[in-house]
């Protein structure tokens, strides 16, 4: 099969591969037909590494997929050759404290998809992985949504997991495909009003029609001004999606006392700091 693989910093080429194999019997040979390119993805291409996951070349990227089933192992009862499904990208061991205690995210052994030293990624023709990471999508979902359903799930998984929507005052910092993951989710839950910023006008525009109550761009307005002008006594919640220690320092000001910092977005370098009289409050 043909395989897009990094071969060094900001250098990619088009391989021909083994096709992959089914070996277990929960396996799910898939037909990608279906990828998104994801902010890790450019980290490893830019830099060749997010912190300690350091590419080996040649490397295949790509987590944020949807395909067909081409052939199941013969424990395979989720999904069946001829299926339409979108990827899950995680692969928990579900053996160990973590997995048995419903955190399946933090597996103690996690492998994931597209992550160096754990699976090549689905930047190819085929890929396999286990059945519980096989979802069925029905007829009436494009690919392109089947391969957008990782990136909204992670944005609708930090609205969850912050503070209940109703009435809720929320900054949204990065207006990229996870600002909008956790935007239209949040607004959905009943988020009363939504700050959000990006560094890309288009994107803000986007904001503007999807009902923002005000958006800005850090390189022309003063963020913490004007949206302390308008909520004086802070946000509620704030969920940075860009990885920015400039965004995460506007969080912290644009918060009220006792309010969430929800970091989503993975940064280019390896520590974020913070002010501790501010994060004390």
């Amino acid at each position: 099969m043909k395989a897009m693989q990094l071969t060094g910093v900001r250098q990619m080429e088009l391989f021909e591969v083994p096709d992959p194999e089914i070996r277990n019997d929960d396996d799910v040979l898939i037909k990608v037909l279906s990828v998104g390119v994801c902010g890790s993805d450019i980290h490893y291409y830019v830099s060749g590494k997010i912190g300690s996951q350091v590419v080996d070349y040649p490397f295949a990227v790509g987590h944020e997929g949807g395909g067909r089933v081409i052939e199941v192992g013969k424990g395979v009862t989720r999904v069946k050759p001829g299926d339409r499904i979108a990827i899950e990208p995680a692969m928990p061991c579900w053996m160990c404290d973590q997995c048995k205690t419903g955190r399946h995210h933090t597996c103690r052994n996690l492998r994931f998809l597209g992550c160096p030293k754990q699976a090549e990624g689905c930047l190819s023709e085929y890929v396999v992985m286990p059945e519980t990471s096989c979802f069925g999508i029905s007829d009436a979902m494009s690919m392109v949504e089947a391969a957008l359903s990782e990136p909204l799930a992670i944005g609708l998984y930090a609205v969850k997991k912050s503070i209940p929507m109703q009435s809720a005052k929320i900054g949204v910092l990065g207006a990229g495909p996870i600002g909008f993951s956790v935007f239209l989710p949040a607004t959905s839950m009943g988020a009363d009003k939504v700050y959000v910023t990006d560094k890309i006008d288009a994107r803000l525009e986007l904001a503007k029609t999807a009902g923002a109550t005000w958006t800005g761009n850090p390189n022309n307005n003063d963020v913490v001004n004007e949206i302390l002008e308008i909520e004086p006594r802070g946000l509620d919640v704030v969920f940075d999606c860009c990885g920015d220690q400039e965004a995460l320092d506007q969080a912290i000001e644009i918060l009220k006392p006792g309010g969430k910092l929800m970091i989503i977005g993975i940064p280019p370098f390896d520590r974020f700091s913070f002010s501790v009289d501010d994060m004390r409050h």
